[in-house]
């Protein structure tokens, strides 16, 4: 950050204050740069224009309080017309819908109540988040049991239909963020459902193996996922939905959740600039290609921190942030639009999966000498009870040490991890950083070598050439070039589980078995979670072996490829 962010606002006269703000959309950006303006514009007249019937309102908890765990209703609208009039002397207008922007005139028309008006503005906010995307599909106008949730409305209409429905089938198209959260909701009210994903896998912001432990854990909660799959029809008025492949799934409930995309007809009536999927175009202060309108939230494009390319970031926090900053820039105290990195997070059950920045996938199409590294930790020290493991994937770059992306799964602690990890991305620090980040330990809370340390010094062995890694999607290509794979678990932990025609030679045997070792062959080395296997990489290598370990080891690969792993009888 620069010195001059750092110096202190100072506070101008109000009679330069006298300023005339227009709000469209009254949910995070919009509300968040309504009260910041208030808090610095004493003197200002801020108008906010929504057309639904409610105003702030955590769309993010809607999926809770289908499946009851927000009981309350109400408890989901943060702030009423009325509450923000009293406290921030706002002029908050719900169900009223703006119409048209003349840019020229610096007016705006709006329809209320069957009334029809102009209002004037000095600035123009747009904040018209986004809408959920409905492809066209044949019966879906006739269908009278298929939804989206995207506000209190679209709540209500859910509810009412589910207290109809005492057991039955119910369907979600789309294994996003939202989606997962639906299917759980729904499974806790007693409905038998099934996912729907196009994509590979579910959950397709996390690569394939990360998301590999969050359908496990749906399955296991008694959910049948398609993936590979979409929805093409609906007959007999949604009751019957045709899967690409012909097939037919009876659904009592449907929840579309295939994502969203930017609410643009406003904008696009006025001549604003659109870009990538139809997202306005703002600059590094928020502000359209017309001057004195300003656009923030889920509609805009922001500038994907990593790759610096325009991307659509349809998340919460970056939306609320962005309201404040715009507020600070008209305001004339000045801020900075530097983009966003993406950090999300969701609960499946008992499982949650967590992301930031660039997935591999997409690491790979951006950037060059992208590496990967996997990792297994507890959420806090192991001998303290009640310790669950976290999984943790970091994709970097091997020569520079950047930081792209990083993925977590687990029970407990990976919110923690991946806001550090964010937080490092954000702040420009690399792999090396990592294992120099003091976190907080207690047996309670962490270990002494956190999680997020040991994925700095795994990510560091690679780049130093101390190690070399196998991607579990590399290893069926890397045997069949003659390599062996080496299993250093114990027999135990063998006969649970074992790759088929692995050798195996327990760690602590490996020094006076070395000689059962061929120095001409090349090896694989695994274990389960990948420590006891670097070990052994490092002996090996040591005494003149051509070794490299499996990265993420076999507790990854046995998740991601469950049909491949042998199962001896007992």
């Amino acid at each position: 950050m620069s010195a001059e962010a750092w110096l202190p606002i100072k506070e101008k006269p109000l009679e330069e204050h006298k300023m005339k703000i227009v709000i469209i959309g009254g949910v995070a950006g919009g509300m968040s740069a309504a009260t910041r303006l208030r808090r610095l514009m004493e003197d200002a007249e801020i108008i906010v224009f929504d057309k639904g019937p409610y105003v702030s309102f955590a769309n993010c908890g809607l999926p809770f309080h289908v499946s009851g765990e927000i009981a309350e209703r109400s408890s989901l609208l943060v702030q009423t017309p009325e509450s923000l009039k009293s406290r921030f002397e706002l002029d908050v207008r719900p169900e009223t819908e703006v119409l048209s922007i003349d840019a020229d005139k610096k007016e705006v028309t709006v329809s209320s109540q069957g009334k029809t008006y102009t209002e004037s503005y000095d600035k123009l906010i747009l904040s018209p988040g986004a809408k959920p995307f409905v492809p066209p599909m044949e019966g879906l106008d006739e269908a009278e049991n298929v939804f989206t949730l995207r506000n209190i409305p679209d709540l209500d209409r859910i509810m009412t239909k589910l207290a109809g429905i005492s057991a039955g089938q119910a369907t979600v198209i789309g294994a996003g963020f939202i989606g997962l959260e639906m299917a759980e909701s729904l499974v806790k009210k007693g409905l038998k459902v099934t996912l729907i994903e196009k994509a590979p896998h579910v959950l397709p912001p996390l690569d394939e193996e990360m998301a590999a432990f969050v359908e496990a854990e749906l399955v296991k909660n008694g959910i049948t996922v398609i993936t590979g799959q979409s929805a093409q029809a609906f007959e007999e008025k949604g009751k019957t939905i045709v899967l690409e492949d012909g097939s037919r799934l009876s659904s009592d409930l449907t929840i579309l959740s295939v994502g969203v995309q930017p609410e643009n007809d406003l904008a696009k009536a006025a001549g604003i600039a659109l870009g990538l999927r139809g997202g306005i175009l703002v600059d590094e202060n928020y502000e359209t290609n017309i001057s004195g309108i300003y656009a923030v939230g889920d509609a805009i494009l922001v500038k994907h921190q990593i790759t610096g390319e325009d991307a659509l970031i349809s998340l919460a926090s970056p939306a609320n942030r962005q309201g404040r900053q715009v507020a600070d820039i008209i305001a004339g105290h000045g801020s900075a639009n530097k983009g966003s990195v993406g950090t999300a997070i969701v609960r499946a059950f008992d499982i949650v999966a967590a992301s930031t920045g660039l997935s591999e996938r997409l690491a790979r199409l951006h950037f060059e000498d992208v590496a990967v590294v996997h990792t297994t930790g507890n959420d806090h020290a192991g001998y303290y009870p009640g310790a669950t493991p976290i999984s943790l994937k970091l994709v970097f770059n091997h020569k520079t040490g950047a930081i792209y992306g990083a993925q977590a799964v687990g029970q407990k602690g990976v919110d923690k991890r991946i806001d550090v990890l964010a937080t490092a991305i954000k702040a420009g620090l690399t792999i090396f950083d990592l294992p120099e980040l003091e976190l907080t330990y207690a047996p309670p809370f962490g270990s002494a070598k956190d999680p997020v340390n040991m994925l700095g010094y795994a990510a560091s062995n690679l780049a130093q050439g101390l190690s070399d890694s196998v991607q579990w999607y590399e290893l069926k290509e890397e045997l069949a070039k003659g390599k062996v794979l080496l299993d250093v678990r114990n027999p135990a932990e063998v006969l649970a589980g074992r790759f088929p025609d692995a050798l195996h030679i327990p760690l602590d045997s490996l020094r006076e078995r070395m000689g059962e070792l061929d120095q001409d062959q090349e090896y694989i080395v695994s274990c389960h979670s990948g420590l006891r296997s670097y070990i052994a990489e490092r002996i090996l290598k040591q005494k003149g072996f051509k070794v490299a370990n499996l990265d993420g080891a076999y507790s990854l690969y046995k998740t991601v490829r469950p049909k491949e792993i042998l199962h001896d009888e007992k």
